[in-house]
């Protein structure tokens, strides 16, 4: 663990700002700000958080930075299954439930599935993908996800730059550094150039037996989550991208 003013300043730099800059969001003194990153002044709880706050830390990091201040966390941390969640998990499951028969699941922080409805369970069983699997530890050999989806240099190309953003945003994860590697260790995926198409979104076309599935994703996540696990669970619902996969998927669940 890092001690607060060694923290303070990965942060401040993560976030690409200068003392003068946060102290300013911050609304504290630029010595005062100088003070507690040298060590020579304490921070009190609430700074702790102020600073967390215009930084925008996610909520186990906030916890990390008031752990390494001397203080107790702010953030629970529950596992699913506890009876505080119960609410949460009934909201998931009627989500994925309800978006039948197109896939849906759910991923935590470090893209492991959660939970994932049938039509999902179909489409990438044969995978070996199931609940509690790593999408991340997947990546680790790209022809896992080759031999799944047939456009994969260009959506691997895409899913490294997601990464590469996510982790970027929660001051690295390294887990997410490892599998940005493994994709661009792929040399198809290194060496794609993206090329203007018009297209509004990108598609992933699965291939599922007989059936050539071009999918569309959007993530939800909950609003004001103060769990920490919770406020980086994503659940991801796929939309047919042309008519062809609906009719398949809805045949399917015929």
């Amino acid at each position: 663990m890092h001690d607060f003013p060694t923290a303070l300043r990965h942060w401040r730099r993560t976030r690409r700002l200068s003392q003068l800059d946060l102290a300013s969001e911050a609304e504290v003194s630029p010595r005062h700000l100088a003070f507690l990153e040298t060590g020579r002044s304490r921070p009190s709880r609430g700074m702790v958080l102020r600073l967390a706050g215009v930084m925008a830390l996610p909520r186990g990091d906030q916890n990390g930075l008031l752990a390494a201040a001397g203080f107790a966390p702010q953030f629970p941390v529950l596992p699913l299954e506890a009876e505080e969640m119960a609410q949460v998990r009934a909201a998931m499951v009627w989500m994925i439930d309800r978006h039948a028969p197109y896939p849906a699941l759910i991923l935590d922080r470090l893209w492991r599935i959660v939970a994932l409805n049938p039509p999902a369970e179909r489409l990438f069983g044969p995978a070996g993908f199931a609940k509690g699997a790593s999408l991340l530890d997947a990546l680790a050999d790209p022809a896992v996800f080759a031999g799944l989806i047939e456009n994969w240099v260009e959506v691997g190309h895409h899913t490294a730059l997601r990464l590469k953003a996510e982790s970027a945003r929660a001051g690295g994860i390294a887990a997410l550094d490892r599998a940005v590697a493994a994709l661009l260790a792929y040399p198809a995926i290194a060496a794609h150039q993206p090329r203007a198409t018009g297209r509004a979104i990108l598609p992933t076309v699965y291939r599922m037996g007989d059936h050539r599935l071009a999918l569309v994703s959007t993530y939800a996540q909950f609003g004001a989550a103060e769990e920490v696990a919770l406020s980086d669970m994503k659940i991801e619902l796929m939309f047919p991208a042309d008519p062809e996969t609906r009719a398949a998927l809805e045949g399917l669940v015929g």
